[in-house]
């Protein structure tokens, strides 16, 4: 009996957030999501991005959700303890139910025990000398992204999917370099 191989899909994705309103009592800010960009592992041309501004935020979940629930893996850097939380917590909020688990590779909180090396994406890019930049948004950038401007909107735009064109390339050579731990379940 022949039994037929079928390609792992693994999504990559990242998110952008803006501060919503004050969490009581320590006065920390709360969160929303700005921006979700997405792309399969493989398929360069797959990228998708939702932005604030443009799409309500329960299509931008759902497009999400989507592509999430079809993929065996999901990845991106500190996803675990920030992206997935924070997608949950919308979903949750817009009714939306909860995410599945899900096997994730993280390439920060799966990455090989490093001392003192910082683990941030955009060190491991330069460390690594990857090809994709990171797309930097100084502070004025970041408060027009905040209030939706048009022009805000395009550099966010260019941020969200930047980091998953720059986090593919960053996985690929971890996993070749060995320096990448496998893959786990996130459970919302």
């Amino acid at each position: 009996m022949l039994v037929s191989k079928r390609e792992v899909k693994i999504l990559d994705f990242d998110i952008e957030t803006r501060p919503l309103s004050y969490w009581i009592p320590d006065g920390r800010p709360t969160a929303e999501i700005s921006a979700i960009a997405s792309c399969w592992i493989g398929y360069p041309d797959s990228m998708q991005v939702t932005l604030l501004g443009v799409h309500e935020s329960e299509y931008m979940l759902s497009k999400f959700i989507e592509r999430y629930n079809e993929a065996d893996i999901v990845t991106g850097h500190y996803i675990r303890m920030f992206d997935l939380p924070q997608i949950n917590g919308a979903v949750l909020e817009f009714g939306l139910g909860k995410l599945e688990d899900k096997l994730t590779s993280d390439t920060k909180m799966d990455l090989v025990k490093k001392g003192d090396i910082p683990a941030t994406q955009e060190y491991l890019a330069e460390l690594f000398e990857l090809e994709h930049p990171k797309i930097q948004m100084s502070q004025v950038k970041w408060r027009k992204a905040n209030r939706l401007t048009p022009e805000g909107i395009r550099e966010t735009f260019q941020r969200v999917s930047g980091d998953v064109r720059q986090h593919m390339e960053l996985r690929a050579v971890l996993l070749e370099k060995g320096l990448l731990k496998g893959p786990k379940i996130w459970q919302p």
